[in-house]
């Protein structure tokens, strides 16, 4: 699969919007890139910003930094695979600017997908701040619980091949009929479709983002791992079934986990 939408666009128009979504998810990066080169200056690590949070309660302010923290996370992670729909998205709307219709932008289109994504920002920080309140959570914001990221890691699993996981990344991976049929013209129609559209990655997408508390919230690799994970389970053909190969991985890393916690001997064949 391209980027190529199905109603060609003017290459301006193709260059101006994907230049302004690389331009928006590389911002993304670049804040990302300069909060861990902060910790380390401040702490010799990531370490310096858990530690701080974590000897005290959590205050609105520091609520606000991690939830900031999460939402421009999600849009570097999120952005680069949705750039396919907008570009699918803004050739019908110009196909039907030229037969009359209210222009809808595709910028109120990625604004609705983005509030998606901050939503689910929201509900990050809140479980962030639970699993930090019962001591749950490392200062590099990873689980502390080996049973605990197993059966998330398990959870995973499961979720990859579930038939809600599999209609979710079947819309993603063929966006165009979904968004032909809803599309209505104008730019508050644009701003709900991009919401409709945003439901459809959340529902494929969501678990995949849970993980990043068993590689570590702000550990660089770990977050650029996901990232190009989501965007090759939407790019590759449906064929390859991608979502129940790595949901088996997942199922059976976490299995190996639990055997080496709990039958350490035995698993090591001692």
């Amino acid at each position: 699969m391209t980027t190529k939408p199905p109603i060609s666009l003017k290459r301006r128009d193709q260059f101006l919007i994907l230049s302004s979504l690389s331009l928006l998810a590389g911002l993304a990066w670049v804040y990302l890139l300069g909060l861990d080169a902060g910790m380390v200056i401040m702490g010799g690590s990531t370490e310096a910003m858990g530690t701080t949070m974590g000897i005290k309660p959590w205050t609105p302010a520091d609520f606000a930094m991690m939830f900031l923290m999460w939402a421009i996370m999600m849009v570097g992670m999120m952005v680069p695979s949705a750039m396919r729909a907008v570009m699918i998205f803004a050739g019908i709307a110009r196909k039907a600017a030229d037969n009359g219709r209210s222009f809808a932008s595709a910028n109120f289109f990625i604004a609705g997908y983005i509030v998606i994504w901050s939503g689910f920002s929201a509900v990050a920080t809140l479980l962030q701040w639970g699993l930090e309140h019962f001591s749950l959570l490392s200062p590099m914001m990873v689980l502390l619980s080996p049973q605990l990221g197993a059966a998330l890691l398990f959870a995973a699993g499961l979720y990859q091949i579930s038939p809600l996981k599999d209609v979710c990344l079947r819309h993603c991976q063929s966006p165009a009929h979904f968004i032909a049929q809803h599309f209505k013209g104008g730019n508050a129609s644009a701003f709900n479709l991009g919401i409709k559209h945003g439901l459809y990655c959340l529902g494929c997408c969501w678990v995949l983002m849970g993980l990043l508390f068993v590689g570590g919230v702000m550990n660089l690799v770990w977050i650029l791992a996901i990232t190009l994970f989501v965007l090759i389970e939407k790019l590759l053909p449906q064929r390859l079934q991608i979502a129940r190969v790595s949901g088996g991985l997942m199922i059976a890393t976490a299995l190996v986990f639990i055997m080496a916690e709990y039958f350490p001997y035995r698993f090591l064949g001692l």
